[in-house]
């Protein structure tokens, strides 16, 4: 197998590899792409972590390490990884400048572009929310970092800030086999029928195929990375996003973005030199687990499709329920604008006039959201919604917010008054301003969710709560959808596959101007923007 091409700040297409003479003649590249996803992210953030990996009935574990500068395999049918602290013979200083601190993905990586302007280097990381770091390997020295900071700090820039540790100790991955405990940072472990069972801190098994592989990560700790080829990622991946009962051309429509998705995005995690994560910062991923006959011939009969707009990978994003009307990028997001992600009213019929009536006008948007019927997500849960938060409740959820994003305004008391300043033309709210003790706090767009408990989407309205000497206790937020809004909706797939809509149709919908094919050595997976 052959992995992903990188270059000058692109991922290239597969034309690349096949330039080099990496795949013969007549090899199809959808049978070939293998991705690294990080499966345990955080190994060694509790003292007592284990991670067993074991060989199935039958077969053997190779086990990979360098000793004395030569790489030795140890063959076993089971080790256990643990992680302890080690005291280091002089203490170490670990500090990096944090420029940027984001909730999603997709902002860090426009605001990463901000900085790159100003000309600084920088690297996205994701130590719990995404951030944007000066790159470590160019800002060393501590007089370097001082100097950087000391610069922005004196241009205007007040975000960024230095994170400083002294460590005395640092995480060693150890494991015994033949009696033997052995202390490596990196470990690579194979199988001969390509399957293991990995059991996390004595929990359940879970099976996965591929090549595991131990390493360090940005944070001290370590991360398991699974090497596995695209398709077979698809069968850990399809049945836990679009659920073992959906119609089989809503499946399909699934299959087909989860690979564009995961092939556009393998440069996620490029600070700790794995692609992709297993959780819903990128897609839900279990390997072998809970996979489904019904849904392996989904996979199999859409194998290497591709969906793209101007010959690369679209931006394929998806969720679980609009709220009736999908958001365009910049709605939820910060960066360039896809073509192909743009409102749509959600409803294969003609409920509501986008054009004549914009979601961005007030009362507009409360008339859409009192509609319930004749949309593709109709009598879904979360379709539509009520939550309400009392003030006390909402200074609470606002100061955890501040305080983990180091926010100037962090250490209020009380919210006084919520109150929204700007929706888009999908009706998503652009911009909310939080008045309290300290301030007002302006959030904006996906930080919404991020900051306040109560709504599930950035499609609401504002009900005020009030006391019988109508003074102002709370708000219930009422609104629509779950998630960001972008691009398919999981359960209006279903009723549109309910339709008899095919897989393409589906697709087409969602994502309008695209192109679906097979991926080929033309095709580009991600290109940065100016």
């Amino acid at each position: 197998m052959v992995r992903s091409a990188k270059f000058q700040g692109q991922w290239l297409g597969l034309g690349l590899w096949i330039g080099l003479g990496l795949w013969g003649p007549g090899a199809l590249p959808g049978n070939a792409v293998e991705i690294e996803v990080g499966i345990v992210q955080r190994f060694g953030e509790e003292q007592n972590d284990t991670l067993t990996i074991s060989s199935l009935s039958g077969d053997r574990l190779e086990v990979d390490i360098i000793s004395g500068g030569q790489q030795q395999t140890l063959q076993t049918n089971q080790v256990t990884l643990e992680v302890a602290q080690q005291p280091l013979p002089q203490v170490e200083l670990a500090e990096y400048i944090v420029l940027s601190d984001q909730g999603t993905f997709e902002t860090a990586e426009d605001s990463a572009k901000f900085w790159r302007s100003l000309g600084i280097e920088v690297e996205i990381t994701q130590p719990g929310r995404w951030q944007v770091w000066a790159k470590r390997d160019v800002y060393q020295t501590p007089l370097l970092r001082r100097l950087l900071l000391q610069e922005l700090k004196a241009k205007g820039y007040t975000t960024p800030y230095l994170s400083s540790t002294v460590r005395t100790e640092k995480a060693i991955a150890s494991f015994v086999v033949g009696g033997y405990r052995y202390n490596r940072a990196n470990v690579t472990i194979r199988s001969r029928n390509g399957l293991f069972n990995v059991q996390e801190d004595g929990g359940p098994e879970s099976r996965f195929a591929g090549e595991l592989r131990l390493q360090p990560n940005a944070y001290g700790t370590f991360t398991l990375v699974n090497d596995v080829d695209i398709e077979v990622y698809l069968r850990g991946v399809v049945p836990h996003e679009i659920g073992p009962n959906a119609p089989d051309n809503a499946v399909e429509a699934q299959t087909i973005i989860a690979r564009t998705y995961a092939l556009r995005n393998l440069r996620r995690f490029e600070a700790d030199d794995y692609e992709l994560c297993a959780t819903i910062h990128c897609q839900v991923y279990k390997g072998l687990q809970g996979t489904s006959p019904r849904i392996d011939q989904a996979i199999a009969r859409t194998k290497g499709l591709v969906l793209t707009y101007n010959n690369e990978l679209v931006d394929a994003l998806y969720s679980s329920t609009t709220g009736g009307v999908t958001a365009s990028f910049s709605d939820v997001w910060d960066g360039a604008e896809r073509p192909y992600l743009k409102a749509v009213i959600d409803s294969p019929n003609p409920v509501w006039d986008l054009k004549g009536n914009s979601l961005a006008d007030e009362q507009a948007f409360r008339k859409f959201i009192a509609l319930n019927q004749g949309f593709n997500e109709t009598g879904r849960t979360v379709f539509r919604w009520e939550r309400s938060a009392t003030l006390q409740e909402l200074a609470t959820t606002l100061q955890t917010y501040l305080e983990r994003t180091q926010n100037p305004l962090a250490g209020i008391q009380t919210v006084q008054k919520l109150e929204i300043k700007r929706r888009s033309p999908s009706g998503r709210v652009l911009e909310l301003d939080v008045t309290t003790d300290r301030g007002i706090v302006k959030l904006l767009k996906n930080e919404i969710r991020s900051a306040l408990g109560p709504p599930r989407s950035t499609l609401f309205y504002l009900q005020p709560n009030l006391n019988p000497q109508n003074q102002l206790t709370g708000y219930t937020f009422v609104g629509g959808g779950f998630g960001h809004g972008v691009g398919m909706s999981q359960y209006g797939s279903y009723n549109l596959a309910n339709l008899g809509w095919s897989a393409a149709r589906i697709l087409q919908f969602y994502y309008p101007g695209t192109t679906l094919q097979p991926l080929d050595e033309s095709i580009v997976f991600w290109r940065e923007t100016p």
